[in-house]
């Protein structure tokens, strides 16, 4: 934890009492006392520092000062093939913590129907992975999740209009071209682990899907995501 995160009607208290996983974190892992700052930043807002207050109720913060501006966004837009749970917990913080504000998460022929009525579907469970990959990253805009549990009617109609805003790619194993930065927005397609179906993959280039590399060796998605988006970051 990089960055204290408060909830917005938190940042309004004049004194603000911490639950236990926080405190724990500024008593245990910063070893801050009463008197001394640390870093936080408003859910959705601003950046700043705080003061710690030690006592017999817990940790509280005082005197915040938010006078700094997240992080610029990545320009990404990621579409993903739904992973399986525990994968996509590491996933949307890793994601979050890269910079990533527009995540649609899709059905596909090798993801199990189950995975969509999963816990880590939750809203709560979905919005606590992305603040823990905010608070990595010192970050304070949660990205926007869409789910997407029907293939065609998302790749079919919605899909070929995203090309008016910026590239299209479709990470594939085998591509002549590499993955790499570009010029103005990406919508970036990333399939299960397997692969997209060739039905899948012929109706994402007739979307206009452009396939991109990510090299000769077979990555897991959690690596092929952040290998891709470290890639689209540029420099």
């Amino acid at each position: 934890m990089n960055l204290v995160l408060l909830e917005p009607g938190e940042a309004a208290q004049s004194v603000v009492h911490l639950d236990a996983r926080r405190s724990d974190h500024i008593r245990r892992v910063l070893r801050a006392g009463s008197g001394q700052q640390v870093r936080v930043g408003v859910i959705g807002g601003a950046i700043g520092r705080a003061t710690v207050l030690v006592n017999d109720v817990g940790v509280e913060l005082a005197a915040l000062e938010l006078d700094e501006q997240p992080p610029r966004a990545l320009s990404v837009t990621l579409v993903l093939a739904l992973p399986r749970p525990p994968m996509l917990r590491r996933i949307l913080q890793h994601v979050s913590a890269m910079g990533v504000k527009h995540i649609v998460l899709i059905h596909t022929a090798r993801v199990e129907k189950s995975y969509w009525s999963s816990s880590a579907m939750r809203g709560d469970a979905i919005r606590r992975e992305c603040l823990l990959g905010l608070e990595q990253a010192v970050d304070t805009i949660l990205p926007v999740i869409e789910t997407k549990p029907h293939f065609l009617p998302f790749v079919e109609d919605e899909l070929p209009s995203w090309r008016k805003h910026g590239s299209l790619l479709l990470a594939e194993l085998v591509a002549s071209r590499p993955c790499a930065s570009q010029s103005g927005h990406t919508s970036l397609v990333i399939g299960p682990e397997g692969g997209f179906v060739a039905f899948e993959r012929e109706r994402l280039e007739v979307a206009g899907c452009q396939p991109v590399s990510l090299g000769q060796r077979v990555l897991r998605v959690e690596t092929a995501v952040v290998a891709a988006l470290a890639r689209l970051s540029g420099p």
